[in-house]
């Protein structure tokens, strides 16, 4: 079975997206939002055109009622709203 993918570029706003492994990541990125068993996903950001992929913190997000496209763009509005502290809408930092 695959995974169920959506993902797209988004410029982020002002203090960008926190991950994991390297902090803020600010600028041009690609979001992709993945779902995983268990009604959970995992969303990943890049530099948009890079090869290394970062965990947004907060990630595996649980899916909203509505499911994966929802939560991919509200995803999408929080990154491009910025603030450096954008996790996944239902985590822990929500």
């Amino acid at each position: 079975m695959s995974e169920e993918r959506l993902q797209d570029d988004v410029k982020a706003g002002p203090g960008g997206a926190m991950t994991d492994e390297v902090g803020v990541v600010t600028g041009d990125l690609t979001v992709a939002t993945i779902g995983e068993s268990g009604e959970r996903a995992r969303i990943a950001v890049q530099y948009t055109g890079a090869d290394e992929w970062y965990t947004l913190t907060g990630s595996p997000a649980p899916l909203p009622p509505a499911g994966l496209a929802a939560l991919h763009a509200e995803v999408l509005r929080r990154v491009e709203h910025g603030g450096g502290a954008v996790s996944p809408p239902g985590s822990a930092e929500d």
